[in-house]
């Protein structure tokens, strides 16, 4: 009797393949669909691979290539059951999701694989929660391990590089954390997309100074090989300081939009010590830029100033070997920016933190003069030729100190530009003599 339940199994499977035409003409597709399936179970053994978001400390390449290349499947083809949706304003159509526990079949040279995207819930810190842990299960028939592992995984990491380069959308990051608690894990990040419209042609600031950015950055993305031959790590460091109000946020974002690189806004008041500062560091991706802004608020001492600390410490070493000690290294193709309203409270920092190969560019983003300003009254009131104001305004400019953020809220206030240009007259009046 026990050796006839144990051949069960192989009977059955065996009458269904003879019985398959009549099979296919008395029940339902779905019903004979599962059975085959159960049978093939049973003479074909499944293998499972467990794909985890993260490894010790960054992102799975291969997890974040099969969450691209199962959302492209999801759009382009017929649904699962489940999937999740979601859309900002300015996307002309849903982007769908593959839903938890919900299976996505794939079909690749004749292997038919499965996959679902599972999640596990974390041991929680006494400070704050873990984020839950996340992966894919990949099943397959175990007779094409080797194909899938050596043609099927590679050609997904290899499609999921060219949907992100069709359909590249920059990324905004911030750290995800509870108010006045320090990041814990590194794992923390929460991300939108970034609509900003800023871009270089639309920048209102030196032409010179434009030109001879945009040309830094051009020139830093492709040298990847350079980078390689002198052995330094392939990275860039800028400091833009100016006033509030002269433009440095929308710089920042048309340096994005202009190298496609997702956008990290690192607020260091939160990070406890150095080696979480270097998990976080390493769990931001390539091509991406850390925008760290106020440096000049940070409570960094000076080397050799440094108190007696404890772990829970963040300093000004551990932040200059993330930005050019051996730790730099673990990343490709990243931009920090730092940001100041007060280049002057800079000199109380330590000087090694602005040198070249730390911070290799000094951008000023300074108050509005006529070059500037012409930039702008083009941009928002289309006068491209000089306008009969223009000589006093520019006589204005020598004795005011007037941001550009001033200068564009008297120009959205009306589209005629002789109204537009008086008002600025007028306020340019106002700043001279106050």
């Amino acid at each position: 009797m026990e050796v006839l339940k144990s051949l069960a199994p192989w009977v059955t499977a065996a009458v269904l393949v003879v019985l398959s035409p009549m099979v296919e003409d008395l029940i339902p597709f779905a019903v004979s669909n599962y059975l085959f399936s159960r049978a093939q179970d049973y003479f074909f053994p499944r293998l499972t691979v467990i794909i985890e978001e993260r490894g010790d400390f960054i992102s799975d390449q291969i997890y974040e290539a099969a969450t691209t290349y199962l959302r492209k499947k999801i759009n382009d083809s017929p649904k699962p059951k489940r999937f999740r949706c979601r859309k900002t304003i300015k996307q002309n159509k849903p982007i769908f999701d593959i839903a938890r526990e919900e299976e996505v079949i794939d079909n690749f040279r004749d292997i038919r694989l499965k996959w679902k995207l599972r999640e596990e819930k974390t041991e929680h810190l006494q400070l704050q929660p873990l984020p839950a842990k996340k992966f894919f299960e990949l099943t397959f028939d175990k007779r094409f391990e080797e194909d899938v592992v050596e043609s099927y995984l590679p050609y997904v990491l290899d499609r999921a590089e060219e949907i992100q380069r069709e359909e590249k959308v920059i990324k905004l990051y911030s750290l995800d954390c509870i108010p006045d608690m320090p990041v814990l894990t590194g794992r923390e990040w929460g991300s939108t997309i970034l609509e900003h419209p800023a871009t270089f042609d639309k920048l209102a600031m030196s032409p010179e100074l434009k030109r001879s950015l945009k040309d830094d950055l051009d020139r830093f993305v492709n040298r990847k090989e350079w980078y390689k031959k002198v052995g330094r790590a392939w990275k860039r460091g800028y400091l833009i300081y100016g006033p509030p109000g002269t433009g440095k946020s929308s710089l920042i974002a048309a340096m994005a939009n202009h190298l496609k690189f997702d956008i990290y806004f690192l607020d260091i008041s939160n990070i406890v010590s150095d080696s979480m500062l270097r998990k976080i560091l390493l769990s931001i991706s390539n091509r991406s830029m850390i925008v760290i802004e106020d440096i000049d608020c940070a409570q960094l001492e000076k080397r050799g100033e440094e108190k007696k600390i404890s772990y829970y410490k963040f300093t000004l070493s551990g932040l200059l070997n993330v930005m050019e000690g051996l730790w730099s290294s673990c990343g490709d193709e990243r931009i920090i920016v730092f940001t100041t309203n007060h280049k002057d409270d800079l000199d109380r920092l330590d000087p090694a933190l602005f040198r070249p190969g730390r911070i290799d560019m000094h951008v000023p983003m300074l108050y509005c003069n006529m070059d500037v300003f012409k930039m702008l009254a083009s941009t928002y009131l289309d006068v491209n030729e000089d306008h009969r104001l223009y000589g006093q305004i520019k006589g204005l400019f020598a004795n005011a100190e007037v941001t550009l953020a001033e200068i564009a809220e008297e120009f959205s206030r009306t589209e005629d530009p002789d109204a537009a240009l008086e008002a600025v007259v007028e306020v340019l009046k106002q700043k001279t003599s106050s």
